[in-house]
């Protein structure tokens, strides 16, 4: 594994972090749009509504991210972070900032008193599956995810 640092990201961070959730989203089928993809970050970093960890190579290029939404669950009445987004440039793949990036979502969950962190995955997304779960993530058998586009 290549020599990957991860830290937090700040509002500093702006203009490093929008690009790679642009790629993030375009990833998932989405129209670039770099615009939408700065403010979007400013606004979750500005109002402090997610936390978001960067990794970087040896040369100090930033190569992922990983953004946590700290929420809650009812059933265990604790704090739990939502791990929504993980992305790593396609050239940095396969090198260990991934594993470098949960890992240290991990960490900081457990410091920050989270009870646990979830994710969603793509069905077809079978080599992030196999990397959550060579790191201890187990697949949810029992509940079923659900959403609904709603119309503003």
């Amino acid at each position: 594994m290549s020599n990957i640092i991860t830290r937090i990201a700040t509002l500093a961070d702006l203009d490093v972090i929008a690009p790679l959730f642009d790629d993030y989203r375009q990833f998932y089928e989405q129209a670039p749009n770099l615009a939408l993809a700065k403010s979007f970050i400013r606004d979750r970093l500005r109002n402090n509504e997610s936390v978001i960890l960067l990794a970087s190579n040896e040369t100090q290029k930033t190569v992922g991210f990983c953004q946590l939404y700290p929420t809650f669950c009812s059933v265990e009445a604790k704090p739990i972070y939502s791990l929504y987004d993980l992305f790593v440039i396609p050239q940095a793949r396969r090198k260990g900032a991934g594993k470098v990036l949960l890992q240290a979502a991990e960490r900081l969950a457990a410091v920050s008193g989270k009870a646990r962190m979830d994710l969603t995955t793509a069905k077809t997304n079978k080599l992030a599956q196999a990397a959550y779960e060579s790191l201890g993530w187990a697949r949810d058998e029992v509940f079923y995810a659900y959403s609904k586009s709603i119309d503003a």
